[in-house]
């Protein structure tokens, strides 16, 4: 397999087909209806025209400063306001240990020179790996952890001059356990839209297992801390454990029905890793903000329809900060196993959506600006703009520029040319020679369980 290379066009994306439940809408109605494309703009004015006639907020801007500016985040000082997302490489050791192509990912990180980096997630219970090899935090392995962050920081001044901050992002994958390789779901609840086919033997977890679960945080986030990371992140996106929990309308007693309830797990474990950490250890979330399915299976969706509703997402993050005093939000949305494109908008996959990508990234774009204006003493930091390729930066800029986020995160182009971060320095433009193509490629591998990473610009270590 060696040097086997697929041309973008033809990529397979790893998604089965969705159950779209997708209109075209931003900011709560509805956008013009244009079907879906694939990326053909050459210059910022022809995204803008497209952006006008979707009625997608895109604020696109030539000037890239403002992703340069300082920000403050738990008493420490980020240098600029691009942030690496949690992107997993699906290659750690057996014992859960940062592999070799671990650490060389985050080697290429910290030459960039993002102000943050977001570590990807790192499983709090051996059976809420999602594959094989996902990383697991553990007494026997945290020196190891601990290695890492410290040659982050030590290449990060060295190359940049100043070091990043680091969170590190604890999960239990729920329904998307594999920790053999097999699925092996641990569910909330009964939900149809992402039981289609259902697997067989899955069951509900119980009240006390979710218990259990919600206490595991505790020792992770001592690990955590002990590892040398800034501040961990109670992993909350993409209908992994905790978040489906938020949708748990259906489910009977503690953990379901009442928002009071649905939010029950993820304040516990909140309140379990918060009694585990000292000094200026933080806390945080991604955070879906909306998921793409109707009530009674989706978070921040109206009761009826699919608009985007932030009532309670906007509340919980409210509280997150009132009780536990998060210094910033990382907002996400939808799935990646059933509407990939309501977050990480793609070009080629063996779904068409019935919706154009920039209105998902409008959608993303709106809702980011929402949750910080009705939080505006908390930091944002935004996802989704790696679809506009060398063009994510000029979206990212106008978005700080604006005030509709804080901080700027790129997930897919991290994989594809972390160096973009070290041309924005430089008071360049991104390369459109080695941009992310959203490919959907580095997913593929991800499900798979095959160490991940981008098939286009990196194809001499990762392949299809």
């Amino acid at each position: 397999m060696s040097g086997f290379y697929i041309f973008p066009a033809r990529i397979r994306p790893f998604f089965a087909p969705a159950l779209l439940y997708h209109r075209s809408i931003t900011k709560g109605k509805e956008a013009a209806h244009r079907p879906h494309e694939t990326f053909h703009y050459r210059s910022l004015d022809q995204v803008r025209e497209t952006a006008r006639a979707l009625d997608a907020f895109l604020p696109l801007q030539e000037d890239l400063s403002p992703l340069l500016a300082p920000l403050n985040i738990g008493g420490k000082t980020l240098a600029n306001r691009m942030a690496f997302q949690p992107m997993e490489g699906t290659d750690g050791t057996e014992d859960g240990a940062p592999g070799p192509l671990t650490i060389r990912r985050y080697q290429r990180f910290a030459q960039a020179g993002p102000g943050l980096i977001w570590f990807e997630a790192v499983a709090t219970v051996p059976e809420g790996r999602a594959s094989a090899h996902q990383l697991y935090l553990t007494e026997k392995n945290v020196d190891a952890f601990r290695r890492l962050t410290d040659q982050i920081r030590e290449i990060s001044l060295r190359e940049n001059g100043y070091a990043p901050l680091i969170i590190m992002q604890a999960t239990n994958s729920g329904r998307y356990a594999k920790p053999t390789g097999t699925p092996a779901p641990l569910i909330a609840y009964h939900c149809p839209p992402l039981e289609d086919p259902p697997v067989p033997g899955t069951r509900v977890l119980t009240d006390e297992e979710l218990q259990r679960y919600e206490a595991a945080f505790e020792g992770t986030a001592r690990l955590c801390q002990q590892a040398g990371f800034d501040g961990m992140d109670v992993k909350c996106c993409h209908r992994y454990l905790a978040c489906e929990l938020l949708s748990a309308f259906t489910r009977p007693g503690p953990y379901g029905g009442s928002y009071e309830n649905r939010t029950r797990f993820l304040k516990n474990a909140y309140r379990a890793a918060q009694a585990a950490v000292t000094g200026d250890f933080f806390l945080t979330s991604r955070m879906n903000v909306y998921d793409g399915f109707p009530y009674p299976n989706g978070f921040g969706v109206a009761k009826e329809g699919l608009d985007v509703d932030l009532t309670e997402p906007i509340r919980l993050i409210g509280e997150l900060r009132e009780e536990f005093h998060i210094p910033l939000i990382n907002v996400t949305m939808g799935n990646p196993y059933k509407n990939p494109h309501v977050n990480r908008p793609y070009d080629h996959g063996n779904y068409v959506p019935d919706e154009h990508p920039l209105t998902g990234v409008g959608r993303m774009m709106a809702g980011v600006r929402d949750i910080q204006a009705a939080l505006p003493e908390l930091p944002v930091l935004g996802s989704a703009f790696s679809y506009l390729r060398h063009f994510s930066p000029n979206l990212a800029a106008g978005m700080v520029a604006s005030g509709a986020c804080a901080l700027a995160g790129f997930g897919r182009m991290a994989f594809a040319d972390p160096g973009f971060v070290t041309r924005v320095r430089r008071g360049e433009q991104a390369d459109p020679a080695s941009a992310c193509v959203s490919c959907g490629g580095c997913a593929q591998l991800l499900r798979a369980g095959i160490p991940a990473g981008c098939v286009v610009r990196d194809r001499e270590v990762y392949h299809l």
